[in-house]
Parts: C-alpha cells; sequence; structure tokens
C-alpha cells in the first residue's frame, strides 16, 4: 500500500494517489478526488503489467475533465431527459449539462468532490465515503454513501456501492473507467473484441437517452451476443450508431435476478489480456469513447483519441425516472442501495 502527493485543486485543495497491490503483482491505484481509478496494472501473456485504464498525471487534470475518466458517478449516472422527475407528486429540477438533459448528476457531479478515503491494507481494500444533502444537485434527501474497492487474489477489481437517503431518493450509480486491453497508450480499441449477455438494449433518440423502447438486438450492429471486435459495426450505418457516433448504450442484460452474474467479456489479442465483467445490475452501458477529444493529453505522455478506450457502466437503466417499464431506481427513506461488481483480468 503506498500514499503519494497527487498535486493541487485550483482552491489549493491536496489530493491523495493511493495505490494497493495483490500478491500477483496486480495494481491499483485511485485518487480521494472523485474516488477515481487512476491506474490499473494487470499482467499480460508474457507477465509484463500493462496500464490498462486511461487518466491523467494530476489531479488537475482530473479538475477539469469532462470524459469522467475512472470517476465514481452520481447520485443518478447517465441522462434524465429534461433535468426534472417527479417522486410523490413532488417534481424536482437538475442540471441542464447535457443540452437539455442532466448527465451524471449535474455540473458538480460526484466524479468533481472531494471524498474521504480509508486504506483497509488487510482487506486489499480502499473505501471512499461522501455525504451529500439534500437537494444536492436538485435530488432529495441527504445520502450517505460508501464505495469500496478492492482486489482479490483471482485478480478480480471489485466495487461496491452502499448508501442510504432519509428520503426518496433515485439512485443509480457506477464507474466511468475506460478500458483499452492493449494498454491505456495504445490508441483504437476497434480490434478487442467483446461478448455481452444482452439480448435486448434500450434504443435511443437524437439527444442519446433512451425513448422508452426496449429493443431486440438481433439484425442490427448492436448484437455481441457471439464474441466479435468492437469495429466490425461502430461505424455501420445504422441509425442508432450514427446517434451515439458508435456504441453508447444501455444494454438490458439477460437473468436479472439481483444476484451477481457474468454480463460480459473482453478481450486483446495483442496482450491476451481478457476482462470478465460481473454484477447484480440490469443494466449496462457499452460506451466506446466516442466523444473523447482527439490530442486529450493524458498520463505518461500519452495522447488519447477518439475510440481510445471503452467503459462498461454497470447501472439501473437510463432515465429509469421517467419510466415504469425500466426497473425503479427510487429508494425510499432508509432502504439501502447496495450494489457490486467485479472485472476481473485473465491472460492467455
Amino acid at each position: 500500500m503506498e500514499i503519494q502527493e497527487f498535486g493541487k485543486l485550483q482552491d489549493d485543495t491536496k489530493a491523495s494517489l493511493l495505490t494497493i497491490e495483490n500478491k500477483n503483482g496486480m495494481r491499483l491505484s485511485m485518487t480521494d478526488f472523485g474516488a477515481a481509478i487512476v491506474s490499473l496494472q494487470v499482467p499480460d501473456r508474457d507477465g509484463r503489467l500493462v496500464d490498462v485504464v486511461l487518466g491523467y498525471d494530476k489531479v488537475a487534470d482530473y479538475e477539469t475533465d469532462t470524459n469522467a475518466f475512472g470517476a465514481t458517478i452520481g447520485r443518478v449516472g447517465n441522462r434524465i431527459a429534461g433535468a426534472k422527475f417527479v417522486i410523490d407528486g413532488r417534481s424536482y429540477a437538475l442540471d441542464a449539462n447535457d443540452g437539455k438533459q442532466c448527465l451524471h448528476g449535474g455540473f458538480h457531479g460526484y466524479h468533481k468532490r472531494m471524498w474521504h478515503y480509508e486504506v483497509r491494507k488487510e482487506e486489499c481494500a480502499i473505501a471512499f465515503s461522501l455525504h451529500s444533502p439534500d437537494k444536492d444537485q436538485g435530488f432529495p434527501g441527504t445520502l450517505d454513501i460508501i464505495v469500496t474497492y478492492s482486489l482479490d487474489e483471482e485478480n478480480g477489481l471489485h466495487i461496491r456501492y452502499f448508501a442510504i437517503s432519509d428520503d426518496a431518493t433515485p439512485i443509480n450509480m457506477t464507474n466511468h473507467t475506460y478500458f483499452n486491453l492493449n494498454g491505456h497508450d495504445q490508441g483504437n480499441i476497434g480490434g478487442q473484441e467483446v461478448t455481452l449477455g444482452a439480448h435486448f438494449f434500450t434504443e435511443i433518440n437524437d439527444e442519446v437517452y433512451p425513448n422508452g423502447n426496449i429493443v431486440s438486438v438481433k439484425d442490427t450492429p448492436l448484437n455481441f451476443l457471439e464474441q466479435h471486435k468492437i469495429g466490425d459495426a461502430i461505424d455501420a450505418d445504422d441509425i442508432q450508431i450514427k446517434r451515439a457516433g458508435g456504441y453508447d448504450h444501455n444494454y438490458v442484460l439477460d437473468a436479472y435476478t439481483g444476484e451477481i452474474r457474468l454480463v460480459g467479456k473482453a478481450y486483446a489479442p495483442e496482450t491476451g489480456i481478457g476482462m470478465e465483467i460481473y454484477t447484480d445490475q440490469p443494466g449496462m452501458q457499452f460506451y466506446t469513447g466516442n466523444f473523447v477529444g482527439d490530442g486529450t493529453k493524458g498520463k505518461t505522455g500519452a495522447v488519447y483519441h477518439k475510440r481510445g478506450g471503452y467503459c462498461f457502466e454497470t447501472q439501473g437503466y437510463p432515465d429509469a425516472v421517467h419510466y415504469t417499464h425500466f426497473p425503479d431506481v427510487v429508494y425510499e427513506a432508509g432502504e439501502p442501495y447496495d450494489t457490486e461488481t467485479i472485472y476481473k483480468f485473465t491472460v492467455k
């Protein structure tokens, strides 16, 4: 376990870089600003450690970042149409920070906050906590949150979210890490292979949020039921692909019961690094970095471009507050929000 300085924010607040390592040499580095993953080093087929997540060298870049690299997202991840919703007859207004929509909580989402941290060396874990007051970002209820990141000895990265509110409120947290299993500095991810256990997805409109339709992936470029390259159909002549500029869709994950199960895989033939995604959530946003600006200066001298990484954002469905046929994301006062996602790394 290591704790290092990670620079200062514009208000001179000091940030830390926290690193834990399992017995296999897998290393996770995070910062207390945004409870964000900065680096994740995993072994390739030759035993060489490869940093497989995009990020920055200092906290100042996370403060101005618009990509949410590695970030913990909340109170509600993804988009809420019209930046408003109603609970129990009461209307709540949010930040319209993505056109007319609210995206990832608003202008000052949880990924733009300093979190308290506790390093649990014996558990190979880092626990981040945040107090979110009533009407924070426009949401009702005071919410207390703990997000715990840990490494197991099978090269699994566990993310556990736990939160309780004192009033009914929507909660839909996620992690926004961009993966590139060839290495964070290795450019376009089109040659990497993905499998998603989802026969359906939530169709998007021109503003890239759900229109309420749940649509089969059959005979569409969004079909990843069988493993294939990300780049095979990422530029297909398809309205769903065109609206998102690639993949930026919520997949309706199969076999949802609230229990953890395998929902997807990624693989990089060049390094032999594979990743399995496990979650107890009903949905997962597969996003291929379509809006990352070309020439973005990343860590260790890397320059990032569009489609230089991909996200597997496990979650409730986007805009679920407006659709009764989507799984409910509103939690009553005292009802615990408790969910876990695991990214497990393999080699072959």
